[in-house]
């Protein structure tokens, strides 16, 4: 299911960050909590429709406040720290003078703020605030993630990979997909499958036909690997061991598996790429790499068998052989 995968996706991404936030802290290396300013002013933009900007960038120093939305009459602090000595001290700065009636938002951007949602605090300025709405951290968001609508989730996961995904390293995932390969080569292929058809045509096509515009980007993502995967088949093919017959067939597998299940063309997708996933991670072969990369090169072995014709419906009259 592409929520779960695209939850899942966020949630180790947002953990991560707030523990190399805590962790860089406790050594008194502080520019995560810089850069998070910006992060959190983007990410709580799109959430929750605000128009939050960083007041450090518009004047440096501003003690006690880091974001400000004029629009929304909202101001905030991002702080890895999340006491109740934090939030007072925030609320007692004079900078709420100046903002009188509007909302005050505290970010935590490591702590779990549970406790602080059910605290009462000192306001000697009367800013609005309500500790259980107005006290955002890690679940917080999660929480909002989770009831979006599936454009909404995907809009959100995209934004989190370019924030805290790794730039692609060509010389990684050409050895990544040399692992992963050989891992999907070996697997039992105990039920057997007719040698998969070697068909090529036009992808647009066949992205109409099955009913799969609404990952149009992702395969257009993934099919300029096309030649780096065909590199790598045809390394192997030349040792005599077949793998992209093998490849092929496990993930044509796969699919006729899930499609028994009923599965929408859109899920379908994304469940074959989740099924390739666990094979590989539970592989006694597997030497564990980075999730996003793993994720990567699994996306770009989904896309070339689709590309290549071994899955999904083939329309009439556009198909042809080709050698390999």
């Amino acid at each position: 299911m592409n929520r779960s995968h695209y939850f899942n996706y966020i949630d180790k991404k947002l953990s991560w960050l707030a523990w190399r936030i805590e962790s860089r802290g406790k050594i008194n290396l502080l520019d995560l909590n810089i850069y998070s300013e910006t992060f959190f002013a983007d990410m709580l933009n799109m959430l929750f429709e605000y128009q939050l900007k960083n007041l450090n960038v518009i004047k440096q120093n501003v003690e006690g406040i880091d974001l400000v939305d004029t629009e929304n009459e909202i101001i905030s602090q991002v702080s890895s720290t999340c006491t109740k000595q934090k939030i007072e001290s925030s609320l007692k700065k004079k900078i709420f003078e100046r903002y009188k009636g509007f909302r005050f938002k505290f970010i935590s951007i490591s702590k779990n703020a549970d406790k602080m949602r059910e605290s009462t605090f000192d306001n000697p300025h009367n800013a609005l605030f309500k500790p259980a709405e107005d006290i955002i951290d890690t679940t917080t968001i999660q929480n909002k993630v989770l009831t979006m609508t599936i454009d909404k989730q995907k809009e959100f996961y995209e934004f989190i990979k370019k924030e805290l995904g790794n730039d692609i390293d060509i010389v990684k995932v050409d050895s990544n997909l040399a692992t992963i390969l050989n891992i999907l080569a070996n697997e039992d292929l105990s039920d057997g499958i007719e040698s998969p058809e070697i068909n090529s045509f036009e992808i647009n096509k066949k992205i109409e036909f099955n009913n799969l515009q609404t990952i149009q980007d992702t395969i257009d993502e993934y099919k300029i690997y096309y030649s780096k995967l065909n590199e790598k088949y045809m390394e192997f093919d030349k040792q005599g061991a077949n793998k992209s017959l093998s490849v092929f067939r496990l993930i044509k597998n796969q699919y006729t598996r899930i499609l028994a299940t009923g599965k929408e063309s859109h899920d379908l997708f994304f469940a074959i790429i989740d099924s390739l996933i666990d094979i590989i991670v539970k592989s006694k072969n597997y030497i564990e790499i980075p999730y996003e990369e793993l994720e990567m090169c699994v996306n770009i072995l989904v896309v070339d068998t689709f590309v290549r014709c071994k899955i999904f419906k083939n329309p009439e009259g556009y198909s042809h052989v080709i050698t390999r």
